[in-house]
């Protein structure tokens, strides 16, 4: 064999070696990609169902109740202009509060209630998680063009 015809044989070689690693990388990357969507976003049918997905916004004040077995709670997150109930089972972070910053992760539910897997809170008085932050944001500019109230996910399916 001549020598051209190794080095081609070697160039191909790691050409492919290079892809195959390309590929792995990527898809091991799509698989823990997780997306980021406000409560409007979810009412609007713009979420996932099939795929874990963060909701974030405010957790809105009187809304938690507490199951009698002390781990699972249920909520509603808000970004102002819609709202939609969040289900968890396991221990809140203990910053977790009404009327504060959260962001929650998991999938939508077939009655659009959110099954969350993770709960986020704030790290301090001064810090509010970005992705709630851009929820409330989000939701005071849609607030502020529409002047409506919010609606909740669950009456959405009502109709």
């Amino acid at each position: 064999m001549k020598t051209r015809h190794k080095r081609l044989i070697l160039v191909l070689t790691g050409l492919t070696l290079l892809g195959l690693g390309a590929w792995l990388v990527l898809s091991a990357f799509e698989k823990n990609l997780v997306f980021f969507f406000t409560p409007s976003q979810v009412v609007a049918g713009q979420a996932p169902h099939n795929r874990s997905f963060r909701i974030g916004g405010m957790v809105e004040k009187g809304s938690l109740q507490r199951q009698a077995d002390g781990v699972t709670v249920s909520f509603w997150v808000t970004d102002t202009v819609q709202r939609v109930r969040v289900h968890y089972r396991g221990m809140l972070p203990d910053l977790f509060k009404e009327g504060k910053g959260v962001v929650a992760q998991g999938k939508l539910g077939p009655n659009s209630t959110f099954a969350a897997e993770e709960v986020l809170a704030k790290h301090d008085e001064n810090y509010m998680p970005p992705e709630a932050a851009y929820a409330l944001t989000k939701g005071q500019e849609i607030k502020a063009k529409t002047g409506t109230a919010p609606v909740t996910a669950a009456s959405k399916d009502v109709k």
